[in-house]
């Protein structure tokens, strides 16, 4: 599909979306190393401050050269191509340490080095797409917390949008190079929030796809049953593009070979069209699916964005989860205060696996040499950031015997639970999609110490659905507002379409605000 679009201009931040750099490029109105330059002056400016981008590449304005010199020789070129990116620091990105946001992770630091011989497929995929790579971005320690980055060896990174209020995690340093425009795209991870928490803190694109449709191999992990990557990006349609590049079955990965068959022919982007949401039926928010009432204001915002959506021909059916006991099968773990960490059990196999794909010469190979080369700071330790683990069922199992995975039959069933009363609600209400605020309340303070309340963690990680967020408006602080489109397993073209769809409509009543 084609997309009429005007050209990108450096003297203008917004316009630089995908489409139309590329229109810039074509028209010779810039180059790819003009673009780079101008994000590398970006990150000069204000990286400092914000703390996003910890890793610099100092190769990148050579990245963007070879991209002019063949677009020159008019070779055939990716569909990223001279696309300034950032890569989240869990991802193994070849020539970089990968340190898991952790101190005893980083040789500078005192700590061990990891440095991965090869990258992530989803970083190989990036670079074949031609994407210039800017460097990698700052996450708290393991990744674990969906709220902030506070405790990362380079420092915590601040909300580029309100700085007074949390990022979002783990992915806070990608989002908010996205949100400063640093960058054009960045890669996130998800294992319990950490795409749609730091996209939405940042009035942000994040796409949370369908567990096996993205690989995470090469991915410091925290659960290989719920662990997921994907784009985050400042609109839809350059989400959807991103998607389209690491989406897809590889060998590296065996989980992925469920994903043939639900990656449209011509990719996502190609099918985001108008008019998407008429005639869609959309579930809303309800105690059905959680009994967490929403904030006033987000009350009130949501109610805004209902009218949208009906404006633009939705039926909207108000909480089809009622009269089910979907609801009752939440659990926050305790040690946590909002997180249901069921599924992270197989930690100790799934670290052992990551580390072995290092290489031969890595300092560390399986298990019991990261608790080795990490004892100065147990974060298993009871209330330490990852003790809740003692919590889960079947987490003593997996420590006795990390070789090998846990056998993990609460976790399935629950799975299993989640996706069985999700497929009935969605057949007896005849529903294409659901359609909630991403938060219960605006965004926490930095200093407030609370952590992000969400609406779908948990539920969608276990049951391993995608989710896509899209900024809808501003809380009176400027805190965004954000919707997150979610839909039954390997539903992301129709989600990304109805969002996108959403997106357009919301631009053009003027929300969210500039």
């Amino acid at each position: 599909m084609t997309i009429a679009t005007t050209p990108a201009s450096l003297d203008d931040p917004e316009t630089l979306t995908v489409p139309r750099i590329h229109a810039a490029f074509a028209q010779g109105l810039f180059s790819a190393e003009d673009l780079t330059r101008a994000c590398l002056d970006r990150i000069e400016a204000v990286n400092g401050h914000l703390n996003a981008i910890i890793f610099a590449d100092p190769s990148a304005l050579e990245q963007a050269r070879s991209i002019d010199r063949r677009r020159a020789a008019g070779d055939k070129l990716g569909p990223l191509a001279g696309i300034p990116v950032v890569i989240k620091d869990s991802i193994d990105l070849q020539g970089f340490p990968t340190t898991a946001g952790w101190s005893l992770l980083h040789e500078p630091t005192g700590g061990v080095a990891l440095l991965p011989e090869r990258d992530a497929p989803v970083a190989a995929r990036m670079k074949a797409a031609d994407a210039v790579i800017l460097g990698k971005t700052n996450i708290p320690i393991l990744s674990w917390t969906g709220t902030h980055a506070h405790d990362s060896w380079a420092g915590p990174t601040l909300n580029a949008v309100l700085e007074n209020r949390v990022p979002g995690g783990s992915s806070a340093g990608t989002a908010c190079a996205v949100a400063a425009q640093m960058c054009v795209l960045g890669l996130a991870e998800e294992t319990g929030g950490s795409i749609q928490n730091p996209a939405s803190a940042h009035g942000l694109v994040g796409i949370k796809p369908t567990i096996g449709l993205v690989p995470n191999v090469g991915v410091v992990p925290l659960s290989s049953n719920r662990d997921v990557v994907g784009p985050i990006a400042r609109n839809v349609r350059d989400a959807a593009i991103c998607l389209d590049v690491i989406a897809g079955f590889t060998n590296q990965d065996p989980k992925t070979l469920a994903s043939v068959g639900h990656i449209p022919a011509q990719g996502f982007a190609a099918g985001l069209g108008p008019d998407a949401l008429r005639g869609r039926r959309i579930g809303l928010y309800g105690p059905g699916w959680r009994p967490d009432a929403l904030s006033l204001e987000t009350q009130a915002l949501y109610d805004r964005a209902q009218q949208l959506l009906r404006a633009a021909g939705a039926i909207l059916i108000e909480d089809p989860f009622a009269g089910t006991d979907f609801n009752r099968h939440r659990q926050i773990t305790p040690g946590t205060p909002f997180f249901d960490g069921r599924g992270l059990e197989s930690l100790p196999y799934d670290m052992t696996c990551y580390l072995r794909r290092l290489g031969p010469e890595a300092p560390i190979r399986n298990w019991h040499d990261f608790v080795a080369a990490t004892a100065a700071q147990d974060v298993l330790a009871k209330g330490a950031i990852l003790g809740y683990l003692h919590e889960l069922p079947d987490f003593a199992a997996a420590l006795a015997d990390p070789d090998h995975p846990p056998a993990l039959p609460e976790f399935a069933a629950l799975k299993a639970t989640y996706l069985r009363l999700i497929d009935e609600v969605f057949d007896r209400h005849g529903l294409d999609a659901l359609v909630y605020p991403q938060m219960l309340a605006e965004l926490p303070t930095v200093r407030s110490g609370e952590a992000i309340r969400e609406t779908t963690v948990g539920e969608l990680n276990i049951a391993g659905l995608p989710g896509v967020t899209l900024p809808a408006g501003r809380y009176a602080s400027g805190a965004p507002f954000e919707l997150i489109f979610l839909g039954r397993l390997w539903s992301e073209a129709m989600l990304l379409n109805l969002a996108h769809d959403c997106e357009g409509r919301l631009r053009q009543t003027g929300l969210p605000p500039a």
